[in-house]
């Protein structure tokens, strides 16, 4: 009895850390990367098998065994590549990028000095006071992450990456894939969907990554994580998993997020690199790991990637417009989809309801609540449109301006209700 109550006293837990904090808002919601410790990842590699001309095969029903003279065992040179991604790797390879944020720091010439030596600190320096050379404003390098290139245009090469991974940042570089370190421009960010568009000179630019469609994943599709974990030292890694989940409906800084979750290794430093299918198209930009439940326990394997559909939404925003303005409902909701039968009993939510999101609660003042939508309703549909998750609600809600009219259909005390919203703008 006792295991019982405290096994629903963790799944209770555990699902009021899947209720949002956020008031719902078109677009991705938020996240980032915690850098953790070194973790080394290993490429692809092709196994290979000893033999001999001198040698004798004895087969058997599961393999066989290779008898050769002593001292003669060679490499077999038939090996081949198939079952691998290499071929999807090459796609992309010289569109991934290590993305470097300088930051200005102050110290002694001594301390500056210092961090040159060990390659940290920036050529570019400023007298503090103006006359004083004891003191000094230098660009020291604060952080490294992963980018990739998209496209080109007027002269221009795109890269999208994380924002957290150039948050803060007094100037941007990019390290190429043939080693060359160029300066870059942010074109435009956003902390909500925690991405980021830098670019840099078109001449530098011999491959582009294009994208997939992610709303077409598949558990147990094969990936390839692209990207520098721990930094530029680690550039062009490689790392392979599976899609472990499509569409992963988390929280996270008091965001939500739908997100692609993956086994492939993802480590500090990766984040603002491609999560690639087998086709070699960029279906995910890796954001973040999870290292540790709320309980403190060790987890293994669970990246999370924002999926590339919403990236591209938001990367045009960016390069169109510097900056992301969003319509808002001001709700906190759960995906029904992720609830067992007893939390669905618990919340009076119907059992024949297997898809739609429910209002945890509703913003006082905000949009949702004007238009008399209420906490225990279920959201089924949006402008007519199916919701079976938050990432739907966020697409349809963005296809829309601030001030445009919504019909959000819900269902309430087991009726089938449409109220219509005026979007407000995001706060």
């Amino acid at each position: 009895m006792v295991e019982e109550q405290d096994k629903r006293k963790k799944e209770n837990n555990r699902f009021l850390a899947k209720v949002a904090i956020v008031g719902v808002v078109a677009g991705l919601l938020g996240g980032g990367v915690a850098y953790g410790g070194l973790t080394a990842a290993n490429l692809n590699s092709n196994s290979t098998s000893s033999s001999s001309s001198t040698s004798s095969v004895n087969s058997g029903d599961t393999g066989s065994v290779t008898t050769s003279t002593s001292g003669t065992t060679k490499v077999n040179k038939s090996t081949t590549t198939n079952g691998t991604m290499t071929s999807a790797y090459k796609k992309v390879q010289n569109a991934v990028v290590s993305v470097l944020n300088y930051k200005y720091t102050s110290g002694s010439s001594s301390s500056s000095d210092l961090y040159s030596i060990f390659g940290y600190g920036d050529s570019d320096s400023d007298s503090s006071s103006g006359s004083s050379s004891s003191s000094k404003k230098s660009l020291t390098l604060y952080s490294e992450g992963s980018g990739v290139i998209y496209t080109t245009s007027n002269g221009k090469g795109y890269i999208v990456t994380n924002n957290h991974v150039i948050s803060g940042a007094a100037k941007v570089k990019v390290i190429l894939a043939s080693g060359k370190t160029i300066a870059a421009k942010v074109v435009g960010k956003d902390s909500t969907s925690d991405l980021a568009v830098l670019s840099i000179d078109s001449k530098y630019v011999t491959q582009t990554a294009s994208f997939g469609d992610s709303s077409s994943l598949q558990s147990g599709q094969t990936v390839i994580a692209v990207g520098s974990p721990e930094g530029s030292e680690y550039a062009s890694t490689v790392t392979q998993g599976i899609v472990s989940s499509p569409s992963r409906t988390i929280t996270y800084n008091s965001n939500q997020m739908t997100v692609i979750q993956t086994d492939a290794a993802i480590n500090s430093g990766n984040s603002g690199g491609p999560l690639v299918n087998s086709d070699g198209q960029v279906i995910g930009i890796n954001s973040m790991k999870l290292s540790s439940s709320t309980s403190g326990d060790s987890v293994e394997g669970m990246g999370f990637a924002i999926p590339s559909n919403e990236v591209v939404t938001i990367v045009n925003q960016l390069v169109k417009k510097g900056k992301i303005t969003r319509p808002q409902l001001g709700i906190k909701v759960a995906d029904i989809s992720e609830l067992n039968s007893y939390y669905k009993k618990q919340l009076g939510i119907s059992t024949s309801l297997k898809k739609g999101l429910y209002v945890a609660s509703v913003t006082s003042g905000s949009a949702a609540a004007k238009a008399g939508i209420k906490k225990g309703d279920v959201i089924t549909a949006a402008d007519g449109k199916t919701v079976s998750d938050v990432a739907t609600l966020h697409s349809i809600l963005y296809s829309h301006n601030v001030g445009d009219k919504v019909k959000i259909t819900v269902t309430r005390n087991g009726k089938s209700q449409t109220f219509t919203v005026t979007l407000e703008a995001s706060k």
